[in-house]
């Protein structure tokens, strides 16, 4: 699924333009340096596919190397985020498949969960509607949410006969909303209502179903003309340091203000801020 086959000039480790991709299983439009990447089937509530799952970590992927995207919205289409796989392209083929093809399909899922949190553009969730399973673990996944108060996120493996340890829900959830509150719903695997979720710091802000992907997108563009390449290195800084004693963060933490201490950004800002002026970033 890398669309970037036959294209030697565009090889990763290259500088990348995206703006121009058209996937073949998700919407994707790029307007003012803001990615915006669209589930789009409304008619089944945005249900993922194998080839979905498969372009989606792709795109994320290539995020890294995409010089013309400084922030990314992650949506679904019409009145519902995502319904999780879906079960007649996902869950009936699974239940056909041997140790090893059950595996690569759970490490597949999970490399996407773990290109979203390694890609340096923030990501913002919008969610309204249905936001289940998989489409639970896109949202947890992302950066900052925002939410309505008709939002139903459930991570609902339990209900299905699955552990709630899927595409890194253990580890993800209990530092988002806690260890007691994360357990809830692992277990349970129980609709969390969008009050709940704003109340437990799952959504960062909630909104009307209408406004949703306009403050999200808006939120996106505010980010997108800030200094992009620290904001990068304050996302690496966040997931690098899960696994790090205070002493070790520290360090990481003099070392990576050093590196963004060498950019232009850095001495744009001194020098608009001596002239009493809006500093203007490029990223660099």
């Amino acid at each position: 699924m890398n669309y970037l086959a036959g294209k030697p000039d565009q090889l990763p480790g290259n500088h990348l333009t995206l703006a121009d991709y058209q996937p073949k299983h998700v919407g994707f439009r790029v307007h003012d340096r803001v990615a915006t990447i669209i589930l789009d089937r409304p008619e089944k509530k945005n249900p993922l596919t194998f080839e979905s799952y498969a372009e989606l970590r792709q795109l994320f992927l290539d995020l890294a190397y995409a010089d013309d995207i400084r922030a990314v919205v992650l949506v679904g289409a019409g009145d519902n985020f995502c319904s999780g796989g879906d079960v007649l392209d996902i869950i009936g083929p699974l239940t056909e498949l041997d140790m090893p093809g059950l595996l690569r399909f759970t490490r597949m899922t999970g490399d996407l969960v773990k290109a979203m949190r390694a890609c340096p553009q923030p990501v913002v969730a919008a969610v309204d509607g249905v936001c289940a399973g998989a489409g639970a673990i896109l949202a947890l996944s992302s950066d900052i949410r925002f939410g309505t108060e008709r939002s139903k996120t459930a991570f609902l493996f339990s209900r299905v006969g699955l552990a709630g340890c899927d595409m890194g829900a253990c580890a993800l959830l209990p530092r988002v909303i806690g260890q007691g509150r994360a357990a809830d719903l692992l277990y349970t695997g129980r609709s969390m209502t969008g009050a709940e979720a704003e109340r437990w710091g799952f959504f960062n802000r909630l909104c009307a179903p209408d406004d949703v992907l306009q403050q999200a997108q808006q939120y996106a563009s505010e980010l997108s003309a800030g200094p992009t390449f620290a904001q990068g290195m304050t996302k690496k800084m966040m997931q690098q340091e899960w696994n790090m004693g205070v002493e070790q963060a520290i360090e990481a933490e003099a070392q990576a203000q050093a590196i963004c201490m060498a950019t232009n950004d850095f001495h744009r800002a001194f020098h608009a801020f001596s002239a009493k002026q809006k500093p203007q970033f490029e990223g660099n």
